[in-house]
């Protein structure tokens, strides 16, 4: 299986070039049955990277343009009555589908924003009364552009919860651009790609990853972890139990992915920047920080038991 997700990330590396480690933290989030947001400016490739895991896993994929316009309804579907039978008959939105992407979800009103809160934390949408399961697997991709930018609205607290990680893809570097700028385009390179992984052997690696072992250690670690974000002066409020949790399912997959059935604390540490940057509010501007500062100094204070 390691295999299998390897030849993934070596294909999703010929479209997105120069970025292995965050294409790695991307199938990462998947694995670990989790959501990613992807926070950077346009043109970087957010929504490249998305259209390339979905067609890497063979999965079904499905991409909704956020709006200020966009409605509820837009992305759940709605009932249409059929004068035929005289019923109400329900049309699914884009939502029942295995990736979805919300392309620049914070473009989208907070009401908006909301209709995927249900959808990301169960798995599940409820409409008009009636409760309807989504596609297993089901992974949100959303992308968004920095808060200062016009048009934007900031995504609540809840929403941004929902995320297990957040990753910011930046500039490529001169190598990586040169290869962009002489290579073939984007579009026509993914038309190409072929499925590296069956889906029933994905939902094996996720359910492998509640497996990796984490010892009593480990889990101290973890602990004192979210402890001295609770404690210390620096950030406006600690990790909530959530966030614990999802440090320890992402360090599981990191693991898997590395082919080990243990965690290590270098695991923890690698998939830190991607799970507390956007949960972690520093005091000193009050504003969220890029996660490489809040990482350094967690690990730098840390000790590791």
């Amino acid at each position: 299986m390691s295999t299998s997700i390897d030849r993934v990330i070596s294909q999703v590396s010929t479209v997105i070039l120069g970025k292995e480690k965050q294409i790695q933290m991307a199938l990462a989030c998947l694995l670990a049955r989790g959501h990613l947001l992807i926070e950077d400016l346009p043109g970087v490739g957010k929504t490249t990277l998305a259209h390339v895991i979905a067609r890497s896993l063979g999965l079904e994929f499905q991409r909704i343009q956020f709006t200020s316009d966009l409605l509820p309804a837009d992305i759940l579907g709605v009932s249409v009555f059929d004068r035929v039978d005289s019923s109400f008959k329900f049309h699914p939105g884009p939502i029942f589908t295995q990736i979805i992407l919300a392309d620049e979800i914070n473009r989208a009103t907070p009401k908006t924003q909301s209709a995927l809160l249900e959808a990301m934390e169960e798995h599940q949408v409820t409409i008009e009364g009636k409760t309807r399961l989504l596609p297993a697997p089901f992974f949100v991709i959303a992308t968004q552009n920095p808060s200062y930018q016009v048009g934007t609205f900031p995504l609540p607290e809840s929403q941004l919860d929902r995320f297990l990680m957040r990753i910011r893809l930046g500039y490529p570097d001169r190598d990586a651009e040169r290869r962009l700028l002489l290579g073939i385009e984007r579009s026509k390179i993914i038309s190409t790609l072929l499925p590296c992984m069956e889906n029933v052997e994905l939902q094996d690696m996720q359910k492998k990853v509640r497996e990796v072992h984490a010892s009593s250690a480990l889990l101290d670690y973890i602990q004192a972890i979210i402890s001295y974000t609770r404690l210390s002066p620096a950030y406006v409020h600690g990790m909530s139990p959530r966030a614990g949790l999802a440090l320890l399912s992402s360090a599981r997959a990191w693991a898997l992915m590395d082919k080990r059935n243990h965690v290590l604390t270098e695991d923890v540490q690698a998939v830190l920047p991607g799970v507390v940057g956007h949960r972690l509010h520093s005091t000193g501007d009050h504003t969220r920080s890029n996660g490489t500062d809040l990482v350094e100094n967690i690990i730098r204070e840390v000790a590791i038991p």
